[in-house]
């Protein structure tokens, strides 16, 4: 069956919740793997009060004996801590759409007659539970040796150089500042930068870059445009509050070279097939290649703002400044975990698809005996066919 999860709710309720289903039984699953996430979401330079005010801790309440999971739905739960400051209080009506926020369509599809109840469910602290799927789905990914990092491509205007330093090196230097930035000549600057918006009032986003190193060829199809690899992960980072684009490899800058310079040439080595370069980013047509896994996410400075911006109270009719509600200044690194948590979930989900089995002892054997790039497993018979008599 595939793997699927669903999330529940608000942004102030008690809790939040995720039920993950389709793992198989076997893994062992401590709760250090997915609060060690959980930490790393509510990191971050430009990040805002709120995250001095919860810590999140995963409950693992369902689908987990002895530490074990058990083939069963797995339900996750991480607490409001700031839900207390809500419980039991009225609460002034919210009447002012943000432009760039869910306020105005949620209100015009569903008839809400305060704007709470659409910024409640769209606020991005429903990543927490994101996170908690994605942490289970990467401790999954790696049992078969499979890893996933990220780091701030670019924050702002500020561009790292890293096309030189070796992916895992890039993942290693952003886990040592808060900014998540790889080139350590840049780190400063990105920093100045949040600065500069935080005292402007405003703020700011950037691009995410997550690699994937240990992945076989073979995950991913191109039978249908819903079972692409590409297709799977772009509604997935797509999803992902704030993220407004999406790209694999060099996707952008290779609409400006020609063919030549863009494909990553077959070569020879031994009897295994290799390639050069990875311009594609890992996939081609829908399909993994064997080769490093390169998404990347355009993130949009968020929509809530401390200078106010020209919107239209619902209630008097007139054109009026935003209201302004708790925000980040710059949450770009604090989304790298969640990127990376996405990736993880359609990645598990591929890899489940690909190796069937219950339970991760069934899994491992066929994971090892998987067809790889070489010329012993593409037994070619060198003969004429008539494909459609």
């Amino acid at each position: 069956m595939p793997l699927r999860f669903l999330t529940a709710g608000e942004s102030h309720g008690p809790v939040l919740t995720a039920i993950l289903d389709g793992l198989p039984a076997g893994l062992p699953l401590p709760v250090e793997v997915i609060n060690q996430d959980l930490a790393r979401r509510q990191q971050g330079y430009g990040s805002g009060p709120r995250m001095k005010l919860e810590r999140d801790e995963v409950a693992i309440v369902g689908g987990v004996m002895d530490g074990v999971t058990i083939g069963a739905p797995l339900a996750l739960q991480v607490a409001n801590l700031n839900h207390e400051r809500w419980q039991g209080k009225r609460v002034a009506p919210f009447t002012t759409p943000r432009p760039g926020h869910v306020d105005l369509g949620a209100a015009v599809k569903y008839g809400y007659r305060d704007l709470r109840p659409g910024l409640e469910r769209a606020s991005a602290r429903e990543t927490a539970v994101r996170v908690a799927v994605g942490a289970v789905c990467r401790h999954f990914l790696a049992q078969f040796g499979i890893t996933i990092g990220g780091y701030v491509r670019s924050l702002g205007e500020i561009e790292t150089a890293v096309d030189d330093i070796p992916y895992a090196q890039r993942i290693a230097n952003a886990a040592t500042n808060d900014v998540g930035c790889p080139d350590p000549q840049a780190v400063e600057a990105m920093r100045q930068r949040v600065r500069e918006i935080m005292l402007a009032r405003d703020t700011l986003g950037g691009i995410i870059e997550v690699v994937v190193l240990g992945l076989p060829p073979g995950l991913g199809s191109h039978r249908q445009w819903d079972t692409r690899l590409e297709a799977r992960l772009g509604t997935a980072v797509l999803s992902i509050q704030a993220m407004k684009g999406v790209e694999f490899g060099d996707a952008f800058a290779n609409t400006r070279l020609p063919g030549t310079q863009v494909h990553d040439p077959i070569l020879l080595d031994g009897e295994a097939l290799v390639r050069p370069s990875n311009r594609a980013g890992g996939l081609e047509g829908g399909i993994t290649t064997g080769q490093p896994l390169v998404v990347r996410a355009a993130m949009k400075p968020i929509a809530t703002t401390l200078t106010p911006q020209q919107t239209v109270s619902l209630v008097e009719g007139k054109e009026v400044p935003t209201e302004y509600e708790r925000s980040d200044f710059c949450p770009t690194p604090r989304g790298v975990v969640i990127v990376e948590a996405m990736i993880a979930f359609v990645l598990a989900d591929a890899l489940l698809e690909k190796l069937g089995g219950d339970s991760l002892a069934e899994m491992q054997p066929r994971f090892a005996a998987l067809r790889q790039a070489r010329l012993s497993d593409l037994a070619m018979d060198n003969t004429d066919h008539m494909w459609w008599p």
